[in-house]
């Protein structure tokens, strides 16, 4: 069982979905620590995560302005935004049949929750915290400039169409997105940890 493991690791939505080739077309925008390597390791790291030698998926949001990832490459910061687009990224893998929406649910949601042993969070059961987001499957939507929620600006999935959508979010039980509009009522709560 996970909770017994010694070792565990986790992979970042970048090194599932991006490789070497895409350099040419995004360059330092998908700069990240560790870097992108190529389709070849990509492919060794998705059938780690599939065979649950990786326990979790992560998105290393780093959201750099593009002021400074402009950049010649060893003078740009290593990150990108990646929190809105991590899950659509994922569902998009589940449309190409390589993912299951179990195993989305399990390495995003319950392992982290085990892992850091966080109270009452990663799963929808009674008495837990309502972190729930609503995804319709078949809504197929552009990442574009106007859609785009960071504070920087920009994402490396710029011009790509995913083809689910999340259209509502909700926090501690309360509604924190709706359908591209933000909840201006503070809702956060400091995690707690059963360690």
């Amino acid at each position: 069982p996970l909770e017994q493991k010694k070792i565990t690791a986790e992979v970042c939505i970048h090194h599932l979905w991006f490789s070497d080739k895409d350099y040419d077309s995004k360059g330092t925008l998908i700069k990240w620590n560790p870097a992108v390597k190529t389709a070849e390791d990509r492919s060794k790291l998705w059938d780690a995560l599939l065979d649950d030698r990786i326990d979790v998926i992560a998105t290393d949001h780093a959201p750099h302005t593009l002021e400074e990832k402009d950049n010649i490459y060893t003078q740009a910061p290593s990150g990108g935004p990646l929190v809105q687009h991590a899950l659509p990224a994922m569902l998009e893998k589940y449309h190409q049949g390589v993912i299951s929406l179990e195993k989305i649910v399990e390495k995003m949601c319950h392992n982290p929750a085990k892992l850091f042993q966080i109270n009452n969070r990663g799963f929808v059961k009674e008495g837990f915290f309502a972190d729930l987001a609503v995804v319709n499957l078949n809504d197929s939507w552009k990442v574009s400039n106007e859609n785009i929620a960071y504070k920087c600006g920009w994402s490396p999935f710029e011009e790509y169409t995913f083809k689910s959508k999340v259209s509502h979010t909700f926090l501690n039980g309360h509604l924190a997105y709706e359908k591209g509009r933000f909840s201006t009522q503070r809702n956060a709560k400091r995690l707690t940890f059963n360690r």
